[in-house]
């Protein structure tokens, strides 16, 4: 799977921009604040119908444009077929092959990109919120339905968090509107957590040898899912499901007086162990770094296991984050099956065979030169 062509239209400080890649390394150079971030994102963007900078989509179009387009052409599985991203003040379309998709679940998983980035470094030292939106991004690329019941479950979840408040205020009013909502979530609760124990270990099993062959075999990571239900990975999802109905018949007085949902996916965490340590907590910063890099690395190869297909990598200005030996093994592990975009202010220093033949782009001002 590989981008062969990028156009962008009032896309950030892009106005027009119409750019072809190689399918293996591509490398954007530039200063800061010049336009390199601004692409990388809008290949995310083209992926996943949304930034992972910004939850404003109006903010990706030029302040004076009435939209911002993004058009890409790709290869899978032999095949070549575009994609469009449009934003607007009235929302987004997303189209696949020509035709505009009636939800953005139905176009997610067309193209699968994994981004690695100085922020994915607080995967493992960030809050769980962090941690949730990885396993939920990652998840919906290759079970697209994923997405819809994740968007199903924040949507009851509003609805039930307002009404838990308005019974915090009237704790006599009838509760019956409650229940309802309560059995709704219920339904989507189970799924996304059925989905997320499997995924779980299917990460597992390729994070924890990537891990090992980058620690040169003195760590071990482990990789455990921290549930707000006592729920477990050999649960079906009947089980599941009942067990949530048992939690939140137990906890609904203390959810009216807190005015809040109290259980659930959306207060779930992710927790990872290095010779049977919590990372986060005990963890140097190097094991932490090399624990974000295995996770990124076990996501590509997870991805080709379940599509078939290489994602293609973005690599946002991380590279300079990261030592030399783990410069290395990443440029190692990705060469030649990987389409990767690089974005840096400079590859001196950067010396990695995987770097001498790839397509050279320089940013300055939202324009763009090529050099071989």
């Amino acid at each position: 799977m590989y981008i062969h062509e990028l156009s962008l239209r009032s896309y950030r400080n892009y106005d027009q921009l119409s750019l072809t890649f190689d399918h293996t390394i591509n490398v954007i150079i530039g200063e800061n604040a010049q336009g390199k971030t601004n692409l990388m994102e809008a290949i995310y963007v083209l992926a996943f119908t949304k930034s992972h900078r910004t939850p404003r989509d109006k903010e990706l179009i030029q302040w004076d444009a009435e939209y911002g387009k993004i058009k890409g052409s790709i290869f899978k599985r032999n095949r070549k077929f575009p994609l469009e991203i449009i934003v607007s003040n009235k929302g987004k379309k997303a189209k696949l092959n020509h035709i505009e998709q009636k939800r953005l679940s139905d176009y997610i998983g067309a193209l699968n990109v994994v981004m690695f980035a100085p922020e994915d470094l607080n995967l493992v030292k960030g809050s769980p919120q962090v941690r949730r939106r990885f396993i939920d991004m990652e998840i919906g690329q290759i079970q697209p339905t994923y997405i819809y019941h994740l968007g199903q479950y924040q949507k009851i979840l509003r609805q039930r968090n307002h009404l838990l408040k308005e019974l915090q205020r009237k704790p006599s009013a009838d509760r019956t509107m409650l229940g309802v909502l309560t059995d709704q979530l219920v339904e989507h609760a189970a799924t996304i957590i059925e989905r997320r124990f499997k995924f779980m270990q299917l990460l597992r099993s390729w994070a924890t040898p990537i891990h090992e062959g980058i620690s040169r075999n003195l760590e071990k990571l482990e990789i455990a899912y921290d549930a707000s239900v006592k729920v477990s990975e050999d649960m079906n999802l009947e089980t599941i499901r009942n067990t949530y109905k048992e939690k939140f018949s137990e906890i609904e007085s203390k959810e009216i007086d807190r005015g809040t949902t109290l259980a659930g996916p959306h207060r779930d965490d992710l927790v990872f162990y290095v010779n049977g340590k919590d990372v986060q907590t005990y963890g140097s910063q190097g094991q932490q770094r090399t624990t974000a890099l295995s996770l990124k690395l076990a996501e590509i190869e997870l991805i080709h296991s379940e599509v078939g297909e290489y994602p293609i990598l973005l690599l946002d200005d991380v590279l300079s984050e990261l030592d030399d030996y783990r410069q290395s093994h990443l440029l190692h592990t990705i060469q030649g099956k990987v389409q990767t975009f690089v974005s840096t202010t400079s590859i001196d220093g950067i010396e990695h065979e995987a770097l001498e033949k790839a397509e050279i782009f320089h940013v300055k001002e939202g324009t763009i030169e090529v050099r071989k």
